[in-house]
C-alpha cells in the first residue's frame, strides 16, 4: 500500500471572553521549500498524539520550548470544510506539527500563520482564507480559469486550490508537474472537495425539490459529530478532533483508490485510443488490453485531450472466461443512449 503521513495535531480550545488574490494555477504557481519528511505506514492517528487544552494547562518541558506554527479556525459548532482544510495543512511539511487554534478573537487569530473558514478575509498572501464576507464569490474556475468549476468555494476549496498540488505531491511522491498528478487533482476536487464546497455554500444541485433526502454524506456526518442541542456538555474539541480523523482517512482512501485503481485504468484506455487505427482502420473501435476496465469516463476525456476527431463507437476487450465481449460507446456518461 502507497505510504502517507503519520499527522501528530494539537487543537487550542479559546475561550472569547478570555481572549490581493495570488491564485496558484498551472501558470503561476507558488512553490516553497521543505524538508523531506519521512513517510510513514497508513496508521495516520495513532493514539500517541498530542492535544492542547485551554483548561487544564500541562506542565511545560524543555520538548515545549520549540516553536509550533498555528492553524486557526473558528471555535463552536465545527463544519466539514475547514475540517478538512485543517486536515490538507496538516499534511504539509510547514504544518505538521502546527497548534489547530479554534477562536473567533481577533487578537489570537492574527498570532496564527494561517486562517481558515474565519476572520472573514481572503488574502492568500497572509495565508487568510475565509469565504463568509459578503464581497467573497471566488470559484475555481474564477481564480484558475484553466478549470472549469463554478461551484462557490468553501475555506475546503480555498486550501486545496492553493496547496492542493503540493498536498498530493507529498502523499504520493509524483512530481507537481507530472500529468498524473494533475489528473488526480483535478479528479479529487471534482470528486470530493467540490461537493464540501457546495454543501457549506448551500449551493444546490439541482432545481426544484428532491426526491428523496441524502442524510449520510460527509459534511452530514461531520455534522453529527457536534453536540446534540440537549446534550449536558456543549464542547466540540471531541467532535472536532473525530472529525479530523474522519475526513483525514476518507479523503487519503479516496486518494488511494485513485492512484492506485483510476489511474493504472486511464493508462490503459489512452493507449487504446492512441492504437486504435491499429484494430480497424475507422479508428471507430478499441481494444482494451484486459477486462473489467472501466474506461468510459477517461474515454470521454481523452476523446477531448488528444482531439479525437471521429468519435469511437465501440470497445472491446477479453472477459474473465476467455471470451470476447463488445458495448457500444454510450452517448454520454450519465445516458443509456448509445452513439450507434
Amino acid at each position: 500500500m502507497w505510504r502517507g503521513f503519520v499527522v501528530a495535531f494539537r487543537v487550542s480550545k479559546v475561550n472569547p471572553s478570555t481572549a490581493t488574490k495570488t491564485p496558484v494555477c498551472n501558470s503561476q504557481r507558488l512553490f516553497s521549500q521543505a524538508s523531506w519528511f519521512y513517510l510513514c505506514s497508513v496508521d495516520y492517528f495513532r493514539s500517541g498524539k498530542r492535544f492542547m487544552s485551554s483548561s487544564p494547562k500541562r506542565i511545560r518541558t524543555e520538548t515545549d520550548n520549540m516553536t509550533f506554527k498555528k492553524i486557526g479556525t473558528h471555535n463552536g459548532t465545527f463544519h466539514c470544510d475547514e475540517v478538512l482544510a485543517c486536515f490538507f495543512l496538516q499534511q504539509l511539511p510547514e504544518y505538521a506539527d502546527a497548534d489547530i487554534v479554534r477562536t473567533r478573537d481577533s487578537a489570537l487569530l492574527a498570532e496564527c500563520d494561517i486562517v481558515v473558514d474565519v476572520g472573514g478575509e481572503f488574502d492568500p498572501k497572509r495565508h487568510r482564507y475565509d469565504h463568509h464576507q459578503r464581497t467573497f464569490s471566488e470559484t475555481f474556475h474564477s481564480l484558475c480559469p484553466e478549470k472549469q468549476w463554478v461551484t462557490k468555494l468553501s475555506s475546503a476549496g480555498l486550501v486545496y486550490l492553493h496547496f492542493g498540488r503540493r498536498l498530493l505531491a507529498q502523499l504520493t511522491q509524483l512530481k507537481e508537474d507530472d500529468r498524473q498528478l494533475e489528473a488526480l487533482y483535478d479528479k479529487l476536487y471534482e470528486n470530493f472537495v467540490e461537493e464540501v464546497d457546495a454543501v457549506d455554500n448551500g449551493v444546490s444541485q439541482y432545481e426544484g425539490e428532491a426526491r428523496y433526502a441524502v442524510s449520510t454524506t460527509l459534511s452530514a456526518r461531520v455534522a453529527h459529530l457536534n453536540p446534540r442541542w440537549n446534550s449536558e456538555s456543549q464542547d466540540t474539541e471531541e467532535g472536532f478532533r473525530k472529525a479530523l480523523k474522519m475526513v483525514g482517512e476518507e479523503f487519503l482512501d479516496r486518494l488511494d483508490y485513485y492512484k492506485s485503481s483510476w489511474l493504472p485504468a486511464r493508462v490503459v484506455v489512452e493507449k487504446a485510443v492512441k492504437e486504435r487505427h491499429q484494430i480497424d482502420p475507422s479508428g471507430e473501435v478499441v481494444m482494451l488490453s484486459q477486462g473489467g476496465c472501466p474506461w468510459k469516463e477517461h474515454l470521454f476525456t481523452l476523446e477531448k485531450e488528444l482531439q479525437v476527431e471521429t468519435p469511437i463507437k465501440f470497445v472491446i476487450y477479453p472477459d474473465q472466461n476467455g471470451l470476447w465481449r463488445v458495448q457500444c460507446v454510450p452517448a454520454g456518461l450519465n445516458t443509456f443512449q448509445n452513439r450507434l
